[in-house]
């Protein structure tokens, strides 16, 4: 039975390396990105996973669709509809925010 244990506390230490080291922080930058894309609001600067910039012009919750301008042609907005899961990254001043 101790030869046993003694494989055993090897293999659950790699366990409880690989939580710390691997898995713990990948969900809490899953839960920042989360609460960022939650709290996105009107006025915002974003970056889609496409690379796409834009200013979010209106929000809809019910179908989680984003209406953003990412420039103009020909003196007019173009406006493009993406998903919100879409989003990357908010832009504050310049710089990238993937999480707040």
């Amino acid at each position: 039975m101790d030869a046993i244990t003694g494989m055993l506390v090897p293999f659950i230490a790699m366990g409880v390396i690989f939580y710390f080291l691997l898995f713990r922080p990948e969900q809490t930058k899953r839960k920042k990105h989360q609460n960022m894309l939650e709290n996105l609001s009107k006025g915002d600067e974003i970056v889609t996973n496409g690379g796409l910039h834009g200013k979010i012009l209106g929000l809809s919750n019910d179908k989680n669709i984003i209406l953003i301008a990412v420039g103009e042609l020909n003196s007019q907005e173009v406006k493009v509809q993406i998903s919100r899961s879409a989003v990357a990254f908010l832009k504050k001043g310049g710089e990238l925010i993937e999480g707040e």
